[in-house]
């Protein structure tokens, strides 16, 4: 009897390590995959925040910017220089130590850039400069809408949109087309009007009177 149990207390014993060891079907033991779990939600939190950042500078980086647009320019360790500042009616904006700067026409990366450049030149060592469009240039609309005039632009406006912030059409405004003259150039296009049309910063809307 006493020599049964010997055997059955060696058994039980040369399984202990293997019941152990035993975790998840990976093979990893629950430390493992606990640091394991732990790193990946730590990457993905990371992703997460860096892919926040470049969305949003894609979405202003092929942006042109125009006399009335508002920016927020950060030079980074440098708050005295740092401020919003607008786009005044010769294209410019005006800046401390710098002074004016050139940005009707110009992207924010490129604006960004020629800043870091002139600071550079005597005034700092190795500037980081970033900027924001913080309201754009307005739009106007015109024709035969209930209240024509300018209006501020907001990020995805459509024609309709501007149209009902105008109060709405006339009883003769044509709903078929729409006359656009967008920002720096001289020629206006008459497009079919369509829910998704978009209206951008500095654009002129005609709305034209329908024939009977």
């Amino acid at each position: 009897m006493k020599i049964l149990t010997l055997i059955a207390a060696i058994a039980l014993a040369g399984c202990g390590p293997a019941l152990a060891g035993q975790t998840s079907p990976a093979g990893s033991t629950p430390a493992a995959t606990s640091a394991a779990t732990g790193a990946a939600a730590r990457a993905g939190v990371t992703a997460s925040a860096q892919a926040g950042p470049a969305g949003v500078s894609a979405a202003t980086d092929d942006y042109r910017l125009g006399v009335a647009d508002k920016v927020r320019i950060l030079i980074f360790d440098e708050p005295s220089l740092s401020g919003e500042f607008l786009v005044n009616a010769n294209g410019k904006l005006s800046l401390p130590l710098i002074g004016d700067v050139e940005a009707a026409g110009v992207t924010t990366t490129a604006l960004a850039a020629t800043i870091q450049r002139k600071l550079a030149d005597g005034y700092l060592r190795e500037p980081r400069v970033s900027i924001d469009v913080l309201t754009f240039r307005p739009f106007y609309i015109l024709g035969e809408v209930n209240k024509p005039g300018e209006y501020p632009y907001s990020s995805g406006l459509t024609v309709l949109n501007a149209v009902a912030t105008a109060e709405g059409f006339t009883y003769r405004a044509s709903k078929k087309s729409v006359v656009v003259k967008h920002a720096g150039e001289a020629d206006e296009e008459t497009v079919p009007l369509s829910p998704d049309l978009r209206v951008r910063p500095g654009d002129t809307i005609r709305i034209k009177e329908r024939l009977f």
